[in-house]
């Protein structure tokens, strides 16, 4: 293949009608990208989600209303576009097929991970099998393929949240992709299969994901993440109104953007890219000539401060025993029970007998996961708090950084923060009702230099 190999992956919003699938097919048209990804259209997996959930209830009459909610958004885009005859039997296929899915699930009223995640992947096919008709449109001269993820992305069976593995990828890209300069490919994010050939779901934002595992498969020369904002910004614009788009970002700032609240990319993106060295650059399809933000291994600048991040909904889990005094083993005997429980945790802190672990709230939810941690030590619970973040460069050896931060917060109490485990994050639990304050003094001090 003599061209660039180009990855380009639009979200839900640039999915989100017929005018925006053609502009996203003009973009990837521009940078003559060899792959596509695309999210189900806006909102599509949240009634997906719903639906699921309506018929493990038995409530038929709302899933069938919601039903005919997601066909009708379907099927005034492929009007709009004038779909093929072949573009809209696909699309009337899924729709039977999801369907029958409600009917099963209403039927046995339950609802198993695996239904569920057979049930969430429509979104993407539906909304792939469009858009492929648009780009076959777009691109009279090329060879547009619709690919099954499917094919591609094999993962384990935790239905949900599923591992993706990585070799398998690697060798069914390279089986099974034609590498031809012709050739443009037209696929789903955050779906894959495991090995059983059953359907399984990255989890919420896995589209990135799929678009980095995608992008690591075929080892790509750029992956592009279009999305509805124009780049990645200093803080979120819509609590602080000054910030600014970041020309670029390297691989651990952006990695450490995405862990702690940063959306416009899922967490476990940047990986990928990290294994293969590929540049990511994250703009609007929108605004497509707004510029955006390059996520590189090596950048010109390395500010202390890039940016503010802030991760909702957080508890403040506290587990104290006077065991832990001068004790072996009980840190590995607390996080062994998260870990059963696949709960990842974000901030930690330690006392002689207490430790302090931040999660998020839907954590709580895990009544197991509690009561096992309450069978060795005393658990105290926090609730509405939220994690700031500033994301930079070598905090942990810059001697006036606390003196700028306290000052800028003075009268905001701080529950618990953490430093020094990362040269690119420091971290601090405040109360809900105080984070937006806090994020505009930092922003003004430490961003703006003001």
């Amino acid at each position: 293949m003599s061209r660039q190999i180009i990855v380009s992956k639009f979200g839900g919003t640039s999915m989100g009608s017929c005018e925006a699938m053609k502009r996203s097919a003009q973009i990837a048209k521009k940078f003559d990208s060899y792959l596509v990804i695309v999210s189900a259209t806006s909102g599509t997996t949240d009634q997906l989600i719903a639906l699921a959930k309506m018929a493990s209830k038995g409530q038929m009459d709302e899933s069938k209303a919601l039903m005919t909610e997601i066909q009708n958004k379907h099927r005034k885009i492929t009007e709009e576009a004038r779909s093929s005859t072949d573009t809209v039997q696909i699309l009337e296929g899924f729709f039977t097929e999801l369907d029958l899915l409600v009917q099963n699930i209403a039927l046995l009223r339950e609802l198993t991970p695996r239904a569920n995640d057979h049930i969430l992947s429509l979104g993407e096919r539906m909304s792939s099998v469009i858009f492929k008709d648009i780009m076959t449109k777009t691109l009279p001269d090329k060879e547009v393929r619709l690919l099954d993820a499917r094919s591609i992305i094999r993962t384990d069976s935790h239905y949900g949240r599923a591992i993706p593995l990585i070799e398998d990828i690697g060798k069914n890209s390279a089986e099974k992709l034609d590498r031809h300069d012709n050739i443009v490919y037209v696929s789903q994010g955050f779906i894959g299969a495991d090995r059983e050939g059953n359907t399984t779901v990255l989890g919420r934002g896995g589209s990135d994901y799929s678009a980095a595992l995608f992008a690591e498969g075929i080892r790509a020369n750029v992956l592009q993440i279009w999305t509805d904002v124009a780049g990645v910004a200093t803080t979120d614009p819509r609590i602080v109104p000054t910030a600014k788009i970041i020309p670029e970002l390297s691989y651990e700032e952006a990695a450490e953007m995405a862990q702690y609240g940063a959306k416009i990319l899922h967490p476990a993106t940047i990986a990928p890219a990290v294994r293969c060295e590929i540049p990511v650059f994250v703009s609007s399809s929108f605004h497509d000539s707004l510029g955006g933000t390059w996520i590189r291994k090596v950048v010109k600048e390395q500010p202390t401060v890039r940016a503010i991040t802030k991760r909702n909904k957080q508890a403040l889990v506290t587990i104290t025993t006077p065991k832990m005094f001068n004790a072996f083993g009980f840190m590995s005997e607390i996080f062994g029970i998260f870990a059963k429980h696949r709960i990842s945790v974000d901030c930690v802190t330690t006392s002689e007998i207490a430790v302090a672990i931040t999660v998020d709230l839907a954590t709580l939810d895990h009544k197991k996961l509690i009561d096992e941690l309450k069978e060795v030590a005393r658990v105290e619970i926090d609730a509405d708090y939220e994690l700031i973040s500033l994301i930079g460069n070598d905090l942990h050896i810059r001697p006036k950084i606390a003196k700028k931060i306290f000052s800028a917060i003075e009268d905001t109490n701080i529950r618990m923060m953490s430093l020094g485990a990362s040269a690119h994050n420091f971290n601090f639990l405040v109360k809900e009702s105080d984070s937006v304050s806090v994020i505009n003094k930092l922003h003004k001090t430490l961003i703006e230099g003001l």
